[in-house]
């Protein structure tokens, strides 16, 4: 590499689905079974500038290995752990197992699965997809040093009356008229970084409802807006995004 040049590379495998079932010892029904189905994205900081450089790939972990890592690391996990925590597991092996690897970042996805409810009663073994996600992301460099981020995604909310957008700028462009009635829904993204809660992001775009008003020539009433038929759409839409960190004292 030459004087006054640094490389840093990273590279991984994306969107490797798992899923896992922990059995416990139990009832005649044969115990209460536990599932989590997790969507993990490895990214592996490394030291192989020959491989850039020299073709070498003697110090390139392959994705291949990286995938059949979260299947074995899955069946290793006898005992139920959060996202968080096979994430960290994930992390630790990349970074002991191989001398070259300066950092590993591993994102998961757990998909809402969540206990049929049957007369009243948690079913022991039947599940249902729920609605938002869990997300976490892991970055653990070689010295220890660790940082866990997690949040959730997909959170669909919505009210269907008492919102109001008026008093806003309005210029040469505008034709948006103000209004202190409609409806208002979100999608949201939130993020939190442990260390006792160092950061809280939020990401909530509009989910806009448009008022439907329907008319012809001959029929100028098809249908008229009484706030009762929406449009929904969500493209284009507003983007609102908050991040609320600590501040740390330098004494």
């Amino acid at each position: 590499m030459e004087e006054g040049l640094k490389l840093q590379q990273r590279h991984g495998k994306a969107r490797v689905r798992v899923a896992r079932v922990w059995r416990e010892e139990g009832d005649d029904d044969g115990g209460t079974h536990h599932f989590a189905e997790w969507n993990v994205s490895i990214s592996l900081l490394s030291d192989c500038l020959p491989a850039y450089i020299a073709g070498d790939n003697s110090d390139i972990v392959a994705t291949d290995t990286m995938k059949n890592t979260v299947y074995a690391k899955a069946k290793e996990c006898s005992k139920r752990l959060s996202a968080e925590d096979f994430a960290i597991e994930l992390a630790k092996h990349f970074t002991s197992y191989y001398r070259q690897v300066t950092a590993a970042i591993i994102r998961i996805v757990e998909k809402p699965w969540e206990r049929v409810n049957v007369n009243g009663q948690l079913h022991t073994h039947g599940f249902k997809l729920g609605s938002e996600k869990h997300t976490t992301e892991v970055l653990l460099d070689k010295s220890g040093g660790l940082q866990v981020t997690s949040g959730v995604e997909g959170l669909a909310v919505l009210k269907t009356t008492k919102s109001g957008f008026e008093g806003f700028i309005r210029d040469k462009y505008t034709i948006l008229p103000e209004t202190q009635e409609r409806m208002l829904a979100t999608e949201v993204t939130a993020l939190w970084r442990f260390q006792d809660i160092e950061s809280i992001h939020l990401k909530m775009p509009n989910l806009h409802f448009l008022p439907v008003n329907l008319s012809s020539k001959d029929n100028p009433a098809i249908v008229k807006f009484a706030d009762d038929v929406y449009l929904p759409t969500d493209e284009p839409h507003g983007s609102i995004e908050a991040t609320l960190s600590r501040i740390h004292s330098k004494i």
